[in-house]
């Protein structure tokens, strides 16, 4: 019936489209402006099919090496193709809307260069081509929302391309980085929000602010063994970044939820490239940034065959306090007679630096470096917080931004073993590393301190005597005893292996490949207190000989126990340091596995055109191994200690796709295609689930294009929903006996850690839009998305699951056990599908050049991409609790409800300069939360891009410099954890690059 409904409403919405008027539709142009720089000629002819808005269809491997002219100014497309092809021996043909680009007697392996108004794919084939011509394609590489691969067809998913170029506005660290810039993303994880967790270093992507885990990353089209860590891609490889702003879990499987980002490498790679940039914060003079860069390509056995290798080394100091910048550390959600407040210069109020007496006599008073007793400058306190004084704080330790190191390097060689098939072989590696101070381990009031301890003066001991007082509490900054470092390592391997051709005179196109993947990540956290030791050694004496000792000491002299003084800073000694801390440590190991089988084809024609196909089979096995110390396993720690991970998963599956064209050159039905694609998928924990989308692309008029489609996306749990550590405790929860109806206090056994019995969640995703190009060099697309996922996976604490079952979610209820009393005996408390996201809004896009006083060298180019959120909700059963505007803080789930990056460059025979804006709406610290300083105002970024190409021969040099944050703009208030704000302020790069 779902199904059933779903076809109806996409019948009804492809109705629509294909019935509407557009407001402002305009005739293709005969005549073009064009502003492409002499680079690489395959470079140079997709930048041409771009701004013509033409069907391009040329060899990748017949233009490896040549290089093409500038074209500038305004020129018809005959005349521009024929500049850009002079001296190359080259010519072009009409092959229906196609232009085929080959020799005299052609042998085409062909590249479907789509122009970007409409966004659509790079392809393999070329239509329309003699058998002879077929049997020597060499199929490309290509991504989108689909996986038909026929030139001239529009996904009806929206898609956009980011080029190398836009992705080095502001030399961000890694693409990741770079894309968190863009609208539709949001940064959740990465150096500004990781000071504090084992996650430090990583740069998933996060669309819509639906979680990593919904991103799905590619790259080259596949899978890669990295925890769609992008970090780990070297950048000089990467020529371009393709993104899915929707579902397409039918063309790509599980995790393509709220799209699919995939990298594309550059396979036309020739010649030498070498590059070093450092950048610098220039207010504060810190957090700098190192990178060295070099790629080598080149082809062999006559063209047959092409070799690419590079790679990058980035070092970025970080910066090491949180209280590095202004409105970052030290700030906390202060609630006082019912009213919250972010508040600046907040600390403990239970703890000192040197230690503070809580209890007895002296309670108030605080430790010299001596052992003496003074009175200390006090705050206002506010349970166990302190405002101003000497409340000490973990950000004044901490780091603000992570140090990271990373290297990162990529092999690939690729040969034509006959003429309609090519055998790819790729190799990548990268590993990050840092170490740098974690969190201390402090004793916030729970060490207990006796009259004879060792190492308290004579006169504190007389004092408690005259009180008749025989210990007293204590608390302690223990930033000289147990403030942590963390050590972190992770290296990434992955081997690939790929086939591609064609045969039956170029109709069918197939691929298949394998790839073996494993992801390693090592941390040890060095200074974390052991509970037996720490216990013991606080508990001293005098010994017999005169000289402190462990009380433990006199009834088991075989100890190895050592005393520890606590009283002021510097007191404790190394030997006791030692013998109270220890290292909890993690090795852990992901494996992916991953091989795939495609058939793509044309296999018979309508009446309005040819009907394509694709198929295949794929499959991935993953396992997941994370092995913690002996301590960790011993529980030995008092405050943190690591746990394990053993799981394995599989899937098996089967795909689909089909575009039918139904009407072409029909007065507002130009070209109106129906898309449809379906996935079974068959996991080993879960069973099957099937993924689908329908979709329909129409051209009302030459330029003006609408879209639309339905899916259903899948994602599956992961390894760590699944079988992360079972745990068992025992905890207070407030219970009302459904028997007795009697509300009480129950100390109750609770079962947490992973579940096997999760399953998949369901995506049900909608988008519409239109692009069109009105205007000569004008370009915009406006597009609508709606997400709905169900069963998000979730993790319930075990009060608000008893709380959720006594109001009806008889789901959870399953997980309450009680005798034939009602007496509370159990609660499972671990990862269920329990709650629904909903995001919806719109993205849109315009863009337009043009040439200044009719100088073709000399032009403009204007840029506007935007999102509008609508909503971002979250309903877990019992109530819907509205995320939107929720802006400063990255643990909480929310995006603004406006981002919009606009930009202007400048190009003058070499010369570049461009401004980018990145405007983020008003927003809240949490608007779920009553807090009288909530609002967050609207910010807006400027960016400066300058750069110069400097020609020496055959060299070319690029001198460039970046500016981010050109202002200066401090971040909002209590900005610690931000995803969306710049924290480090205005930060110069220069470098340069070499291409030989």
């Amino acid at each position: 019936m779902t199904m059933t409904r779903s076809i109806q409403a996409l019948a009804y919405s492809t109705a629509a489209i294909a019935l509407a008027m557009p407001v402002a539709a305009a005739a293709q142009a005969q005549i073009y402006s064009f502003n492409i720089p002499a680079q690489d000629l395959a470079s140079a002819l997709r930048q041409f099919a771009q701004t013509s808005r033409q069907q391009l269809s040329f060899s990748g491997e017949l233009l490896r090496g040549m290089r093409s002219v500038p074209l500038q100014g305004a020129h018809s497309v005959d005349g521009g193709l024929a500049i850009l092809l002079r001296g190359t021996g080259l010519s072009v043909r009409r092959a229906g809307r196609v232009l085929v680009i080959g020799k005299s007697e052609p042998a085409l392996s062909a590249v479907s260069i789509q122009p970007s108004p409409v966004r659509s794919q790079e392809v393999a084939t070329a239509p329309q081509a003699s058998p002879a011509d077929a049997e020597a394609r060499e199929p490309e590489i290509v991504i989108s929302g689909s996986r038909i691969d026929r030139p001239g067809f529009e996904s009806p998913t929206p898609l956009t391309r980011v080029s190398a170029e836009e992705l080095g506005v502001g030399s961000r660290a890694n693409v990741g980085a770079a894309l968190a810039d863009l609208p539709q993303f949001k940064a959740g994880q990465s150096p500004q929000t990781s000071g504090t967790n084992a996650q430090a270093g990583r740069m998933p992507v996060d669309l819509r602010g639906l979680g990593a885990a919904r991103t799905l990353v590619l790259l080259d089209g596949r899978r890669f063994a990295s925890d769609n860590d992008l970090s780990t891609i070297p950048s000089v490889l990467v020529k371009n970044v393709d993104i899915v702003t929707g579902g397409a879990s039918a063309a790509w499987g599980s995790g393509a939820v709220a799209g699919v980002v995939n990298i594309l490498l550059d396979h036309d790679l020739n010649g030498f490239r070498l590059g070093a940039e450092a950048g610098i914060s220039t207010e504060y003079g810190d957090a700098g940034q190192r990178r060295l860069e070099a790629a080598f390509g080149t082809d062999f056995a006559g063209g047959r065959g092409h070799f690419m290798i590079g790679g990058e080394y980035l070092e970025n100091d970080g910066l090491m306090t949180k209280t590095a910048r202004e409105n970052t550390g030290r700030w906390v959600l202060i609630t006082q007679n019912g009213v919250s407040t972010l508040t600046p210069n907040v600390g403990y109020a239970n703890a000192l630096i040197g230690g503070l007496i809580l209890s007895g006599v002296n309670a108030g008073k605080g430790f010299n470096p001596d052992g003496t007793l003074r009175t200390p400058s006090l705050g206002t306190t506010v349970g166990a917080n302190m405002i101003g004084g000497e409340a000490p704080s973990d950000d004044e330790y901490s780091p603000l931004a992570t140090p990271q190191k990373r290297v990162a390097g990529l092999i690939n060689l690729s040969y034509e073993v006959f003429d309609n098939a090519k055998l790819t072989v790729e190799g990548r590696y990268s590993r990050y590393w840092g170490n740098y101070t974690w969190f201390g381990d402090h004793n916030r009031g729970g060490v207990t301190i006796q009259r004879d301890n060792a190492f308290l003066r004579p006169e504190i001991r007389q004092q408690m005597l005259l009180a008749g007082q025989t210990s007293f509490t204590m608390g302690r900054f223990n930033s000289d005893l147990s403030y942590t470092t963390i050590d972190l390592e992770r290296e990434a391997y992955q081997g690939t292996i790929a086939l591609d051709g064609s045969f039956g005179g170029g109709k069918w196109r197939y691929g298949l490949y394998y790839s073996h993947g494993e992801y390693q990540n090592n941390i040890d956290t060095p200074g974390f207190r052991l509970t037996n030791e720490f216990a013991n050694a606080v508990d001293s004496v005098i010994g017999p000989g005169g000289t402190p000792v462990c009380r433990i000491a006199l009834t088991d002299p075989s100890t190895n126990c050592v005393p520890l003084n606590l009283f002021g800073y510097g007191a404790p000694s190394a030997a006791a340091i030692d013998y109270v801390t220890g290292t909890p440590s993690s090795r852990a190991t992901t494996k992916l596995d991953t091989f795939g089988i495609s058939l793509r084809g044309e296999p018979f024609e309508l009446w309005a055109g040819p009907v394509s196909i694709a198929m295949g089979l794929e499959g991935r096995w993953e396992s997941v191994e994370s092995v913690s110390g002996a301590l960790d396993r011993a529980r030995a720690f008092t405050t943190f200690q690591f746990g394990e991970l053993a799981g394995k998963d599989s899937v098996k599956e089967a795909f689909g796709e089909v575009v039918i064209p139904l009407l072409k050159d029909v007065p507002f039905f130009h070209k109106l295609e129906f898309n449809g694609a379906a996935r079974y998928s068959d996991y080993r924990n879960s069973g099957g689930i099937w993924s689908w989308k329908l979709g329909a692309t129409n051209e009302f008029v030459p330029g003006v294009i609408g879209r639309v489609t339905r899916s259903r996306d899948i994602r599956a749990p992961s390894l760590s929903e699944l079988y992360s550590t079972q745990t068992i405790s025992y905890v207070n929860i407030i219970d009302v006996n459904p028997v007795t109806n009697v509300s009480q206090t129950v100390n109750v056994l609770i079962n947490g850690g992973g579940n096997p019995d999760l399953l998949p969640e369901e995506a049900d995703t909608w988008t519409a839009g239109v692009t069109t190009s009105p205007l000569r060099g004008l370009t915009a697309s406006l597009d609508y998305f709606d997400i709905t996922i169900n069963g998000v996976i979730a993790s319930v604490g075990a009060q608000d699951l008893v709380n959720r079952c006594r109001g009806g979610n008889q789901e959870l209820c399953a997980r309450v056990f009680r005798d034939a009393g009602g007496n509370l005996l159990r609660v499972q408390s671990n990862s269920v599908n329990l709650q629904r996201y909903h995001t919806n809004g719109v993205d849109g896009e315009i863009a337009y050049t043009t040439s200044l006083n009719g100088d073709p060298g000399r032009r403009l180019n204007f840029r506007v991409v935007g999102t509008w959120v609508n909503s971002l909700s979250i309903d877990d059963g019992l109530a819907k609790i509205e995320y939107i505007k929720n802006t400063s803080y990255a643990f909480v789930t929310g995006m603004p409800d406006w981002r919009v990056n606009g930009s202007i460059g400048y190009a003058d025979n070499g010369f570049n300069a461009l401004v980018r804006a990145r405007y983020i709406a008003p927003g809240y610290y949490n608007r779920n939360q009553n807090i009288t300083n909530n609002r967050v105002p609207a910010y807006t970024y400027v960016d400066l891009q300058l750069s110069k190409t400097i020609k020496a021969g055959d060299r070319e040099i690029d001198v460039y410099a970046n500016v981010s944050n050109l202002f200066d703009k401090d971040p909002p208030i209590a900005s610690l954890f931000s995803p969306f704000y710049d924290t480090v302020g205005r930060f110069v790069t220069v470098g340069a690059r070499i291409r030989l």
